[in-house]
C-alpha cells in the first residue's frame, strides 16, 4: 500500500520494486532536507546518508550520490571524469531533471535516467538511506543496490 505516500514517493517506490529493492519508504514527521537532519531523525551515522546532489556538467544534469559526511570537490571530480566543469544545478534544473525538489531528490523515479556518480565511501556502510522523492521521505538500501539501481559510476567525490 502506497496511498499514504506523496505522488513523487510513489514513483520512487514503484522504481524500487521494479529493480527488486525491498526497502520501504519511511515518512518522517519533520523534513530532513540535509544529511545531519536525516541522520538524526533515523538514528544513524551521517556518513550512512546518501545525499542526492544534482549538478550541471557539459550541458546536462549529473546526479552525485555522496556520503553525508563528504562534500563534493567539483574541480577534482570534473578532472576525474574528464569533464570541463561541474557546477551546482539551479532549483529549476533540479526539478526539470528529476521531477523532485532539492532536499528530497531520490536516486530514482526521475522522468529519464540520469548519469550518476556514487561516492565510494558509501560502501563502508551495510545500510544506507536515501531521499524518497520529498524532503519528508527516505528509504534504506545497500550500496550494491544503489549501484545497480542507478547504473552509477563509483568513485571518490571529495
Amino acid at each position: 500500500m502506497t496511498s499514504h505516500l506523496p505522488i513523487r514517493s510513489r514513483l520512487v517506490h514503484d522504481a524500487l520494486r521494479a529493480a527488486g529493492i525491498p526497502g520501504e519508504i519511511v515518512v518522517l514527521p519533520d523534513a530532513a532536507a540535509t544529511a545531519p537532519l536525516a541522520a538524526a531523525a533515523l538514528g544513524v551515522e551521517v556518513g550512512a546518508i546518501a545525499n542526492s546532489l544534482v549538478f550541471w556538467s557539459d550541458g546536462a544534469p549529473l546526479l552525485v550520490m555522496t556520503s553525508g559526511a563528504h562534500r563534493v570537490d567539483t574541480a577534482a571530480l570534473a578532472a576525474r571524469l574528464g569533464r570541463e566543469r561541474i557546477q551546482r544545478a539551479t532549483a529549476e534544473q533540479v526539478r526539470e531533471a528529476t521531477g523532485q525538489a532539492i532536499g528530497g531528490v531520490a536516486p530514482t523515479g526521475h522522468p529519464a535516467p540520469l548519469l550518476t556518480i556514487i561516492d565510494e565511501a558509501l560502501a563502508d556502510h551495510p545500510e544506507i538511506w536515501a531521499a524518497g522523492g520529498t524532503p519528508h521521505t527516505v528509504f534504506p538500501m545497500t550500496f550494491d543496490e544503489l549501484v545497480a539501481l542507478t547504473g552509477g559510476v563509483v568513485t571518490k567525490v571529495d
